[in-house]
């Protein structure tokens, strides 16, 4: 079976369902061209834990976690079917590298996982899981959070690791447009050491980056950039989809492990990506 690359992606604001601006788009370009996965794992920030968890619902709910945005948000589902026989098996690898995990019978997907397959896979026509991100973890841990579920990559399940590349609430509350040359560089930064396949440099972003305690005062939606990287170890190429920054401080790049991501969008869209 083909090893399947994985990704990162910037969920942004929940508002990213019904405006997907141009980090939509190029999602939307990359489902067409990924290898069509048997399920999808995502890890968000929106689903914290003391120890790892996984979704073994046939049916998770899509869980509207936010409050105070347009009424039309509330109405949106994500209707596809739970991975339990994926689930079950992302439980045995984390346990078999020390972590108790443990099946999760009831949650549905929160807004880390179904607002970005909106975009990616808007049929919600595959399977899709959730591993939990432990509390505890730190920038090595996340990492190695991610390798010890790298075998689902051999296994017809693509990763997914959701967060934002930048993620200051304060001042996306504030809108305030001059924020954005911080988040830019913070960026940039990043981006550099993805395309570079320096993973020792991404996995110290928060401590040596530019603007990173701006960028992240709190790393819990950087983490999952790690789990992705880690579940790619040193996989290359690794490829940047492009997204822009919207309300003046979000960061919407998304990375691609594994695999080159067309520069140019509109070709076939049964064109699948190189390994």
């Amino acid at each position: 079976m083909q090893t399947l690359p994985t990704l990162f992606v910037s969920h942004g604001a929940p508002t990213f369902a019904l405006d997907p601006g141009l980090a939509g788009a190029n999602l939307a370009a990359l489902g067409r061209r990924l290898p069509r996965p048997q399920a999808v794992l995502v890890v968000s920030p929106h689903w914290m834990t003391r120890q790892p968890q996984a979704t073994l619902s046939l049916r998770p709910e899509t869980i509207h976690d936010f409050g105070g945005f347009d009424p039309a948000l509330y109405t949106l589902q994500y209707p596809a079917e739970g991975a339990h026989l994926a689930a079950r098996r992302a439980l045995e690898l984390l346990q078999a590298a020390g972590l108790a995990a443990a099946p999760n019978v009831d949650r549905g997907l929160d807004h880390g996982a179904w607002v970005p397959l909106l975009h990616l896979y808007p049929q919600a026509d595959i399977p899709v899981f959730q591993v939990s991100l432990p509390m505890w973890l730190d920038a090595d841990g996340a990492y190695d959070y991610g390798r010890a579920l790298a075998p689902l990559a051999d296994e017809g399940v693509l990763i997914v690791g959701s967060g934002s590349l930048t993620h200051n609430l304060y001042e996306f509350r504030l809108g305030d447009p001059r924020a954005e040359s911080y988040a830019a560089e913070f960026a940039h930064w990043v981006r550099d050491a993805v395309l570079a396949g320096d993973h020792s440099r991404l996995r110290q972003a928060l401590a040596i980056a530019p603007h990173a305690r701006r960028a992240h005062p709190t790393a819990e939606h950087y983490l999952p950039l790690l789990v992705a990287a880690g579940a790619a170890a040193q996989a290359v190429p690794a490829s940047v989809i492009e997204g822009g920054i919207v309300h003046g401080v979000l960061s919407m790049d998304s990375f691609l492990f594994g695999a080159e991501f067309p520069a140019r969008l509109g070709a076939d869209a049964n064109d699948a990506l190189p390994n």
